[in-house]
């Protein structure tokens, strides 16, 4: 068989390429082979962010403690990306749009929707800063002048491109980029080795000394990961076909992860080996936890270059899983219907609006309070699926609605579980008790609420009172 076939996906109309079914399942003639999908997701294996939390935990806890935040997410984010991508390959559904039958209802939906697309214009920020701070470094570009949001946003319109076509644009974009960033990455660590003393595993220190605090923080960094990266795989692992199994869900997940543990080490190597570089600076730490501007500083324009290609590789699936979360946003909300494109201009322009916040240094606090956020929803879908249907037998576990008009608009049994879980997450932001537990003690909370609210009421909020007559609304899900 023809190799070639493994990683691209079955031709379709430009329509549908563009629109990617943001609204709508999956067909079964659209479904892509796995390794096309996990071809795609390299793109955000080599995302910048990774070089930077990595950093910021081996910082924090040193080495080999730095082995036990990252063990912690690849198996958490494995088992429960296994669990999600499998539920979403067999509806062909988008996370959004299985909220919206799974405990939310339609309109409950658009507020988890709008919580996950305020992460990708975090993410899609920070990406663009890194290349922003590059240009700083190489060029003299102040960080927070104008010229430097002209910079971010041309090269914002240059992923918006990449990203227009869905999974069809993006797959070329990673099969020639992905070559491109190995090659810079190699020669800057030629670069690197030739002109800096490097700074190996057994001096990786914790710079505060470690302690249980530290390793806390650390935990409380990845635990919002253990969720994201599962909806990061999920908006593409709704065109995996339905025979998938969650051992083939799991293998996806593996096989990405254990790819970001290698630039996450490498981010650690990177962060120790340049800290010397910028002693006796204001922020050495956050200075030394920047890829862009060390990349800028030991490669020069070649490292300029190697961000921007790297942060259009990411930044590509910013835009789009963003412009999912807000397609379906609206879609709850309104009649009037926008394509899925107009969506990701929409997070361009939000996204240059606010890049002279310039988000890395808020990095901690954010992941802090959208692992409150992501963690708790999600741990509510699981527990509806797993626990509510297909244990406790109250709404089916197939062909799961989400149609406007068969599911109620509002699900005061998810939306109160959520609710309550990301108060009681909050009172740790705000100080209560330490904020490193607040988005373990949240995702907990979530379940443990919403079961017995699901329970109590019978179920029966899944559906209106009134369905709409079934032949005049004909569901997709009737040609899988």
């Amino acid at each position: 068989m023809n190799m070639k076939k493994y990683f691209e996906g079955p031709a379709t109309s430009l329509d549908d390429q563009i629109e990617s079914y943001a609204t709508s399942r999956v067909p079964a003639t659209q479904r892509w082979p796995r390794p096309a999908i996990l071809l795609v997701l390299t793109g955000n294996v080599t995302a910048m962010f990774w070089f930077s939390l990595g950093g910021q935990i081996g910082f924090l806890v040193g080495w080999p403690m730095f082995l036990f935040p990252i063990a912690y997410m690849v198996v958490g984010a494995t088992l429960i990306g296994s669990l999600i991508m499998r539920i979403a390959s067999q509806e062909g559904l988008s996370l959004p749009l299985l909220t919206r039958g799974l405990g939310f209802g339609t309109k409950g939906s658009a507020v988890a929707s709008l919580v996950y697309a305020v992460n990708y214009v975090f993410y899609f920020i920070f990406e663009g800063s890194i290349v922003s701070h590059g240009l700083s470094e190489y060029a003299g570009i102040d960080i927070d002048s104008f010229w430097a949001t002209v910079v971010f946003a041309i090269v914002a319109l240059v992923a918006l491109f990449f990203s227009w076509r869905g999974m069809h644009s993006m797959n070329i974009l990673q099969k020639f980029g992905m070559p491109i960033f190995l090659i810079l990455f190699a020669v800057g660590m030629y670069m690197l080795a030739s002109g800096y003393v490097l700074v190996g595993p057994g001096e990786w220190q914790a710079t505060d000394g470690f302690s249980s605090t530290a390793m806390w923080q650390a935990l409380s960094l990845v635990n919002g990961q253990i969720v994201f990266q599962a909806l990061i795989a999920t908006d593409y692992g709704r065109f995996v076909k339905k025979s998938v199994t969650y051992r083939g869900t799991g293998g996806l997940m593996l096989a990405e992860l254990l790819m970001i543990v290698v630039v996450m080490i490498l981010g650690v190597f990177l962060g120790f080996t340049m800290l010397r570089y910028f002693d006796g600076t204001a922020s050495p730490e956050l200075s030394a936890t920047d890829p862009g501007l060390y990349f800028a500083i030991v490669m020069g324009l070649l490292g300029v270059i190697f961000a921007i290609v790297t942060q259009v590789r990411i930044n590509v699936m910013n835009l789009y899983s963003g412009s999912l979360a807000l397609s379906n946003a609206w879609d709850a909300l309104s009649p009037r219907k926008f394509g899925r494109q107009w969506w990701m201009v929409a997070l361009l322009v939000i996204g240059i609006a606010l890049y002279p916040i310039n988000v890395l240094q808020y990095t901690d606090k954010f992941l802090a309070v959208t692992g409150i956020m992501t963690n708790t929803w999600i741990f509510i879908l699981l527990a509806d699926y797993f626990v509510c249907r297909k244990w406790l037998g109250l709404a089916p576990s197939t062909n799961i609605e989400f149609r406007d008009g068969w599911v109620r608009n509002w699900n005061p049994c998810g939306i109160s579980a959520m609710l309550i879980g990301i108060a009681v997450g909050a009172l740790g932001v705000f100080g209560v008790y330490p904020s490193y537990y607040a988005s373990f003690i949240a995702m907990i909370i979530g379940p443990i609420v919403y079961i017995p609210l699901t329970i109590a009421t019978r179920g029966r909020f899944y559906t209106p009172a009134h369905v709409p007559d079934s032949t005049s609304h004909q569901d997709t899900a009737t040609t899988h």
